[in-house]
C-alpha cells in the first residue's frame, strides 16, 4: 500500500476532486446503483421515442435462430442460439441435398432441412407483411409515426421485420437484450431507434408499452413466453391499450400447442380464443392488422378530430411544444392502471 507523504508543515496531502455521483462508474455498476439503471432503461427509451416522435408500434416476434445465407435458394444456416452470432454446430445445421442423397444425414439434420424451406418462406412472409403494414402507416395523418415496426433487434424473423420496414422507407425500432454471447443488431433497424437492454423485463415493458397489434411468427420459448405474456395481459385487462394479435403460421403453431385442450378443461374460458387470429399469408394478416387498428383507434381518433389533416407534416418544434407526458403517452400510459 502507498504511503502518503506529508508535507513538512504537518498538513495531509491534497486530494483530488471527488467524481460527481453520476458519473461514478463504479457505484451505477454496483448492486446499489441498480435502481438507478433500471429508470435508465425506462427514461431515456422513453426521450428517444419522444424525440423520434413515436406515437405507437406494431411488435413483431419470431425465431431468431435463421438467418437467411442466399435468398434467392434459401439456404438457411441454424445459429448456436437465440440472437448470437455464432452458427450452430455441424451436426445441427440442416442437411444439403448432397448430404441426403449420399445418406451422410442424421435423422435431426433431414428433419431441419425440410424446417428450413418453411422458415425461409416465413421470413419473406415477415418482410413483406412488414412493408405493407409500413407503406399503410405513412400514409395516416398524424402529428407523429403511427403502428412502427418493432422487433427483439436480432436475425431470423426479427431481421425481417426490420428489413420490410426500412424497404418501405419508414422507421423501424430493434431492442436487442445483452447476452453472454457475441451478438449484434440487424443493419435494418433505424439507428437512432436501435436499443440494448439489461434487463429483460425493461425490454418486455418497452415492448408492450406503446404496442397496439402483436404479430407473432414461428419461433421458440423466446417467442412463445412474449406471445403469452400479452396475450395474460389482454386476457386479464391489464393493458390499457386494445391489442389485435395476429398468430402467423397455423400449420406450425396447430403443432407446437392445442388450445382447445385449455378450454375443454376450463383452464381458460371459450372467449379466451377470440383474443387472437390466425393468418397464413402477409396479405391475410395484413387485413387483420388493417382491421383491427382502424376499428380500435382510428375511427375514435377521426371522430374526435384528433387526426392531423395531412400526415407526418408537423415540425418537431410543432409536435412538442406544450406537450404533456399524457399527451405524448396517452392517459392510458400516463397513469398508473390500478
Amino acid at each position: 500500500m502507498p504511503v502518503a507523504v506529508i508535507p513538512g508543515n504537518g498538513a495531509p496531502p491534497l486530494l483530488g476532486r471527488a467524481p460527481l455521483a453520476y458519473e461514478n462508474s463504479t457505484f451505477l455498476n454496483s448492486s446499489d446503483g441498480r435502481l438507478i439503471r433500471i429508470v435508465s432503461e425506462y427514461m431515456e427509451p422513453l426521450a428517444r421515442f419522444r424525440r423520434e416522435q413515436i406515437q405507437d408500434t406494431v411488435v413483431f416476434f419470431g425465431s431468431a435462430r435463421f438467418r437467411g445465407r442466399e435468398e434467392a435458394d434459401h439456404a438457411l444456416e441454424l445459429l448456436d442460439n437465440t440472437g448470437s452470432k455464432q452458427p450452430a454446430p455441424s451436426h445441427e445445421q440442416p442437411a444439403k441435398a448432397v448430404e441426403i442423397a449420399a445418406g451422410n444425414a442424421t435423422d435431426l439434420q433431414r428433419k431441419r432441412a425440410v424446417a428450413a424451406v418453411e422458415m425461409a418462406r416465413y421470413y419473406e412472409d415477415a418482410r413483406r407483411l412488414s412493408g405493407l403494414l409500413t407503406n399503410w402507416a405513412k400514409r395516416i395523418p398524424s402529428r407523429g409515426a403511427r403502428f412502427v415496426v418493432t422487433s427483439g433487434g436480432g436475425p431470423g424473423i426479427m431481421e425481417a421485420a426490420n428489413r420490410g420496414a426500412h424497404e418501405a422507407g419508414g422507421k423501424t425500432i430493434g431492442m436487442n437484450i445483452r447476452l453472454p454471447f457475441e451478438q449484434s443488431p440487424n443493419p435494418y433497424i433505424t439507428p437512432s431507434l436501435n436499443f440494448e437492454f439489461h434487463y429483460f423485463f425493461m425490454r418486455k415493458l418497452w415492448f408492450a408499452y406503446l404496442a397496439k397489434a402483436l404479430v407473432v411468427f414461428p419461433g421458440g420459448f423466446g417467442t412463445l413466453d412474449e406471445m403469452f405474456e400479452i396475450l395474460t395481459l389482454a386476457q386479464t385487462h391489464k393493458l390499457a391499450n386494445k391489442i389485435t394479435v395476429v398468430i402467423y403460421g397455423s400449420e406450425y403453431w396447430k403443432k407446437v400447442f392445442n388450445l382447445d385442450v385449455l378450454v375443454d378443461t376450463g383452464a381458460i374460458s371459450p372467449k379466451d380464443i377470440e383474443l387472437f387470429q390466425f393468418a397464413d399469408t402477409p396479405e391475410q394478416a395484413f387485413e387483420l392488422l388493417h382491421e383491427g387498428l382502424t376499428k380500435n383507434y382510428l375511427l375514435d381518433e377521426a371522430a374526435a378530430g384528433t387526426l392531423s389533416q395531412s400526415p407526418n407534416t408537423a415540425t418537431d418544434e410543432d409536435l412538442m411544444a406544450g406537450w404533456t407526458v399524457e399527451d405524448f403517452l396517452g392517459p392510458e400510459m400516463a397513469k398508473t392502471s390500478k
